[in-house]
């Protein structure tokens, strides 16, 4: 959705994609064995500095996060890529701040 490639005018060097809004992230569930292999990695930079966090723990401080995080790398790494993760905004509960932009629901 965020890409566009749901469009027949879809092309890789436009971004036709249209903006998404994801509620209840916090209901995210991993199949398999995941939930206990997973980990996030964070480097400062400095020797030594690897930071390590489980799967359950990011779930739990931030959702949010696992969620963009996943869809980040799915995206190309360019400056298309950066525009259309902008479009995707990501909430905690079933409340949200976008009935301006008058959202239709798709579930997934």
């Amino acid at each position: 959705m965020l890409r566009g490639k749901h469009k027949p005018n879809f092309t890789h060097n436009q971004d036709t994609g249209d903006g998404v809004i994801v509620l209840n992230v916090e209901e995210l569930f991993l199949s398999g064995n995941k939930a206990a292999q997973k980990n996030y990695y964070r480097h400062s930079g400095r020797v030594g500095h690897l930071k390590e966090i489980p799967y359950a723990v990011m779930k739990e401080r931030k959702p949010e996060y696992i969620l963009e995080h996943a869809v980040k790398g799915m995206l190309p790494k360019t400056k298309l890529g950066r525009a259309q993760i902008k479009k995707m905004h990501i909430f905690r509960g079933s409340e949200h701040d976008m009935q301006a932009q008058q959202p239709i629901r798709i579930n997934i």
